[in-house]
């Protein structure tokens, strides 16, 4: 089956569009083969050890912190840790930065307890997440993680309707791309299920065509559309053919008790072969660092990525 196109973003967006294009995200460089980048996802388990912990390992090139799990028109805004000492936190994301490890923060989640259904509420969002997690400050704005200043943002959106506006919060984080002087992006990412073409609120932001980065789930057992054996390859054709500008990460589950774990030897012989051969290939997500710590998966994944 041919790969679909993404959808053209709306009209209304155009001239923004073509404003934002001198600001838009670093885009990567594209290349064959293996990159060694491997990104954990880190926060959903108190177990798992401390952030510190996770970037000393050596084992990752980004970690991404989830989830700020509440947002949208009621005003209100979480951060879910799983218990983890945010006074902590921030000297953490520091020693990360320090070590050439960026981090990112995932919003969204597994919850329901999230939306975007106007502008102005991802302008709201905007604003609380550059004053909360980035650059910018404001009076009576609480700062969770201190004065550390995150490297990026990932869209992790496991629900939502067509009337969300996760593109207008994406265009308004790419004007905003610059976290610190020359050579320091702002990480634009979006964590998706593995089926294509996406979810319309998902296809939204995308359609923008400022997303430096997406990681394409393929473990998530409830994912009928990529449960069926090859499925995940046409899949994965069609995400990389649609967004060639993109680098796709392919997503994979450390839980070795997990129904949808692969064995490190079939990873070897029969995901990377096929992942590698496209252009904007990126690299291994890895779900998450506490199943990750248990497993030592990425003393593997590492060499294969």
């Amino acid at each position: 089956m041919a790969p679909l196109a993404p959808g053209r973003p709306p009209a209304c967006l155009l001239t923004l569009l073509s404003v934002v294009a001198a600001l838009s995200l670093a885009a990567p460089g594209l290349a064959a083969g293996k990159t060694g980048q491997v990104t954990v996802f880190w926060g959903r388990n108190k177990a798992e050890g401390s952030l510190r912990e996770a970037c000393d390992s050596g084992m990752y090139t980004m970690v991404t912190i989830s989830f700020l799990d509440v947002f949208g028109a009621n005003g209100k805004y979480h951060l879910d840790l799983s218990g983890h000492d945010l006074s902590a936190v921030g000297a953490d994301i520091k020693h990360c930065q320090s070590k050439g490890v960026p981090v990112s923060l995932s919003i969204g989640g597994y919850g329901a307890r999230y939306s975007l259904p106007s502008n102005r509420s991802a302008l709201h969002l905007f604003d609380h997440l550059w004053d909360s997690y980035f650059g910018g400050s404001k009076p009576g704005v609480p700062r969770p993680l201190g004065d550390a200043w995150l490297d990026g943002v990932d869209l992790f959106l496991e629900h939502g309707t067509p009337a969300d506006r996760y593109d207008v919060l994406a265009l308004e984080l790419a004007k905003h791309n610059i976290r610190g002087g020359p050579g320091k992006p702002l990480h634009l990412t979006a964590t998706v299920r593995c089926g294509y073409p996406p979810a319309a609120h998902v296809g939204r932001a995308l359609a923008t065509g400022i997303f430096e980065r997406v990681h394409v789930r393929i473990y998530e057992e409830s994912d009928k559309a990529c449960n069926q054996y090859g499925a995940w390859e046409e899949a994965w054709d069609r995400w990389t053919a649609a967004y060639p500008a993109t680098r796709f990460f392919i997503g994979l589950t450390a839980d070795d008790k997990s129904y949808q774990w692969i064995h490190p030897k079939n990873v070897y012989y029969g995901i990377t072969p096929v992942v590698q051969k496209k252009e904007n290939y990126g690299g291994v997500m890895l779900w998450d660092r506490y199943f990750e710590k248990q497993s030592d998966y990425s003393s593997y994944i590492k060499y294969y990525a």
